[in-house]
């Protein structure tokens, strides 16, 4: 591992790799293949930190086999459908594997391009460390930092208000009436494990209705087909994604979850990802998941629905997802969008600044893992090829100036004379 504190050893600086996340990992052990010296920096004190967050009834929505990473598959005895834990196993055997270079308890908090012409980056983390690198990558996590809304009144509430990132299982809620609000994957999952797990009422607040899909069909995974159709055109997708949707999914309009008016591929470009089904569909059916409207405010003890009725939960749990939390890190450097990502082609360093990296700041639905290895792969690819570019300007600058000293000597030994 390396010594942030001691002096360089090494004639050029490393590549730095900020988060040891799937992504992060990745681009590591393919630049470490390629022979590019690599250092992680990982501001948790183990790879994976997100991963081991997570519920405990979570699995992958994604199949064993498109989820592993360049170098390693995941082991079969994972099953299809992967556990939280197994995950973490995973990220764990996957760095010893890859002998990477991971530097946990460091947070980077503000990076910078080097002064001189060089092509150097400068890292500014915690402890007082400043650090010289060639290239960055930022692998700090689509979910990075948990967002709740500033609802009107949300400091009077009176029960227990939460963010589903600190949602571990249902016990801590067994005999209590929980809202849940937002109908994201996570938000169904949770709302579905309550209702399984014990809690006295469960219901789930949604603004827009999701379109859900079945993980799989007859043995056939809704990624498979989400790789297939990425490409065609979205209203092909649309129109065919409705007749499928029809033939698998119940129609629960009569529960308060209506089919979606706007088209599935439609909405996942506009960024809202179906929902997977993974106990929702029966929950609601049975009435232990119960649909009421989105939430606009607080008033103490109660919760104010947008249809105007207000209910008293005992707790809350705020699936409303996270924030990048890019904006002190290199808000300066890159341009950020709505969402908090930033504006580049995939893979790609930005425009005009060379040798920074982005990966892990989209959730495609083809696979937020296997998406991963794909970058990782491309991201290290081009960091060499940018590289032996530079080796090749780098010896020609030095030629031509070899050869107009060669040129001046003469002239030197004249004037001499």
């Amino acid at each position: 591992m390396t010594d942030l504190t001691a002096e360089p050893t090494h004639p050029e600086p490393p590549v730095y790799v900020i988060g040891a996340g799937p992504g992060g990992l990745a681009v590591a052990a393919e630049l470490g293949r390629r022979g590019v010296r690599t250092v992680v920096l990982e501001k948790a004190d183990a790879v994976g930190a997100s991963w081991r967050g997570h519920y405990d009834r979570l699995r992958l929505h994604t199949t064993r086999r498109l989820s592993g990473l360049p170098g390693l598959k995941m082991p079969r005895s994972f099953g299809r459908w992967v556990k939280r834990d197994d995950v973490v196993r995973y990220l764990e055997k996957y760095a010893e594997v890859h002998r990477l270079d991971v530097v946990t308890g460091v947070e980077v908090t503000r990076i910078e391009r080097g002064a001189d012409d060089a092509g150097r980056w400068v890292l500014y983390a915690s402890g007082g460390r400043r650090l010289v690198g060639r290239a960055v990558v930022v692998a700090t996590g689509y979910n990075h930092t948990a967002r709740i809304p500033d609802w009107p009144g949300v400091d009077s509430y009176q029960g227990e208000l939460g963010h589903a990132g600190a949602y571990r299982n249902p016990a801590p809620y067994a005999g209590k009436d929980v809202l849940v609000v937002g109908v994201g994957n996570t938000g169904a999952e949770i709302a579905a494990d309550l209702a399984e797990g014990g809690a006295g009422r469960v219901r789930l607040a949604v603004r827009t209705a999701p379109h859900i899909v079945r993980r799989s069909t007859a043995g056939w995974p809704a990624q498979r087909t989400a790789i297939l159709v990425r490409r065609l055109p979205v209203r092909l997708v649309d129109v065919a994604a409705r007749a499928m949707s029809r033939v698998a999914v119940p129609d629960l309009s009569a529960h308060g979850l209506a089919r979606p008016r706007a088209g599935l591929y439609s909405r996942v470009r506009e960024g809202a990802i179906p929902v997977q089904d993974v106990g929702l569909i029966a929950a609601v059916k049975s009435g232990r998941v119960e649909v009421v409207a989105a939430v606009e405010g607080f008033d103490g003890g109660e919760v104010v629905l947008a249809d105007g009725s207000r209910i008293a939960p005992e707790a809350v749990i705020a699936a409303t997802g996270y924030r990048r939390g890019l904006e002190g890190l290199v808000g300066e450097l890159v341009e950020l969008d709505g969402r908090g990502r930033p504006r580049v082609r995939r893979a790609r360093a930005p425009k005009g600044v060379p040798g920074l990296y982005f990966t892990g700041y989209t959730n495609p639905i083809s696979g937020m893992l296997r998406e991963l290895a794909r970058d990782g792969e491309r991201i290290a690819a081009r960091i060499v090829r940018r590289e032996a570019k530079e080796s090749v300007r780098r010896d020609r600058r030095a030629a031509k100036a070899a050869e107009r000293e060669r040129r001046a000597a003469p002239r030197r030994g004249r004037d001499a004379r």
